[in-house]
């Protein structure tokens, strides 16, 4: 994995390496800003047998988030970070976890709406290992968002339409529901 993107390596050598990159993925992420001598994060892929430091994280990126601020907190960093999909922000949970250029780390604050944003914080050690430390306001990160929440809110629909015929949302048959008993009770 680099930069949070799953991708094939087909040719390397010591000090570089080339992959394929899809229409899609070019779509979705800062690849297409990266330059020659861009500095990345490297991660090989997990296998059963490693242990878990973080989250499970696929390297298949949602969105870009671009960096709004950088406020120094004794030895750490916090990131704020706004996403250009808005729609995300639905997943981003605070002490959630959310993959930035491949680096999972913990969500410390959201707010949501139009000008909505979430913030990380980076801890020393952190600092030294991922190429995100380095980067300033106005420069984008990959994001993948936890998939736990995304298959928690499919699963929810799913049960939703399948007890109602799939007419309305979630909030509307709750307050259908609550208007019928309301209704039987007079």
């Amino acid at each position: 994995m680099f930069t949070g993107l799953v991708e094939t390596i087909g040719t390397f050598d010591k000090d570089w390496f080339k992959v394929g990159v899809a229409p899609e993925t070019l779509r979705r992420t800062n690849l297409g800003s990266l330059q020659a001598n861009s500095k990345v994060n490297l991660e090989r892929a997990v296998s059963s047998e490693t242990r878990m430091g973080g989250h499970f994280v696929q390297g298949h990126v949602d969105t870009t988030a671009k960096i709004l601020s950088v406020t120094p907190d004794g030895n750490a960093l916090t990131f704020r970070l706004q996403p250009r999909d808005k729609g995300i922000l639905r997943y981003v949970v605070e002490k959630g976890f959310i993959t930035l250029d491949g680096a999972s780390l913990t969500v410390t604050k959201v707010v949501d709406g139009d000008d909505g944003y979430w913030e990380v914080m980076l801890i020393a050690y952190t600092q030294e290992k991922i190429v995100t430390a380095a980067k300033k306001p106005g420069d984008d990160v990959n994001v993948e968002i936890d998939m736990v929440g995304k298959y928690v809110e499919k699963s929810v629909q799913a049960y939703f339409s399948q007890n109602t015929g799939g007419d309305f949302t979630i909030l509307e048959r709750m307050v259908e529901k609550l208007v019928n008993e309301k209704l039987k009770q007079t």
